[in-house]
């Protein structure tokens, strides 16, 4: 049987609610990208070469370093070499699908933050004609969309994104960055979405770095760093499976908890700082627009 557009990638077949959310989310995405986020997505990432065009004569102003002495001898008159920018990126988002993405202590997961901002991310590169893959990943690679170009493609993405269910509960962005450096030959611009539970990272991180334009986007839940007095709640590690149950009313506990997640964060921080990559903090409870909107115009005044 031929797959047809109404299945998953595991063959599946995808209800007309599922294809409704699919088409949902494409609508407010690409209304975000058509207002917001699609022209500074075009102008902070550009080619990375440039590529020749044509010869034409030499006019004051020109760099003379782009002379071409061949064809000016010939000529008898001096002519320049002129390059055109090559747009077209490689775009690769890869997303953390581990069971910790499936915690929400408000009315959103941080899956479907992740699911929103993948759609997000690949309709500007789809107006930015720039190819878009996609890679899920939790302590394994769970799955591999290769970058092509098209909105059909897009959809594609943003239907595996909210469908898949991944085989492991655990995380390594380890695995995932490994195999993308193994994949991109060429420089590449990688969305690395995560919460970034997870330990040993930085040696690939930095590697990555180096070869590729990587920005992280952490996703985290407010409860993650700061916990409400309201008594004995259980404590469960969606990746270990281990639930500990602690007493929030105590002031003692909730101050140390904050603490410590604080830290963590700052760590994560100064790391990133450390090897100059762009880090986008999103919390689910708040929308994700203004921080972007932060990154982008920052981005911008760089260049």
């Amino acid at each position: 049987m031929n797959r047809t557009d109404n299945q998953n990638s595991d063959g599946s077949v995808v209800s007309s609610e599922l294809l409704r959310k699919v088409k949902l989310l494409e609508i407010k995405t690409r209304l975000q990208v058509r207002d917001v986020f699609g022209g500074q997505y075009h102008s902070i990432f550009k080619g990375q070469g440039m590529d020749f065009d044509e010869v034409r004569e030499y006019t004051p102003g020109d760099d003379f370093r782009n002379i071409d002495w061949n064809v000016s001898a010939r000529m008898n008159h001096p002519y320049i070499k002129v390059y055109r920018e090559e747009r077209e990126l490689t775009v690769l988002i890869l997303v953390d699908v581990s069971a910790s993405g499936d915690f929400g202590s408000v009315n959103t997961l941080k899956r479907e933050i992740a699911a929103e901002l993948t759609a997000l991310l690949a309709l500007c590169a789809l107006t930015n004609n720039d190819k878009v893959g996609l890679l899920l990943f939790s302590d394994q690679i769970e799955h591999f969309v290769a970058p092509k170009k098209g909105r059909r493609h897009v959809l594609r993405l943003i239907r595996d994104v909210l469908t898949f269910t991944p085989k492991s509960p655990k995380t390594s962005i380890n695995s995932a960055l490994e195999y993308s450096l193994k994949l991109l030959k060429r420089k590449s611009v990688l969305f690395l979405l995560s919460d970034f539970n997870d330990n040993g990272y930085e040696k690939v991180i930095r590697i990555a770095a180096r070869k590729h334009d990587l920005i992280a986007l952490e996703l985290y839940d407010p409860r993650e760093r700061e916990i409400p007095a309201i008594g004995l709640v259980p404590f469960h590690d969606p990746e270990s499976g281990e639930v500990h149950w602690m007493d929030s009313s105590s002031k003692k506990f909730r101050e140390a908890f904050g603490r410590t997640a604080d830290l963590q964060a700052r760590k994560r921080e100064d790391f990133f700082k450390s090897v100059q990559i762009d880090r986008i903090a999103l919390s689910v409870d708040k929308p994700y627009d203004r921080p972007l909107i932060k990154f982008f115009r920052t981005r911008e005044r760089r260049r």
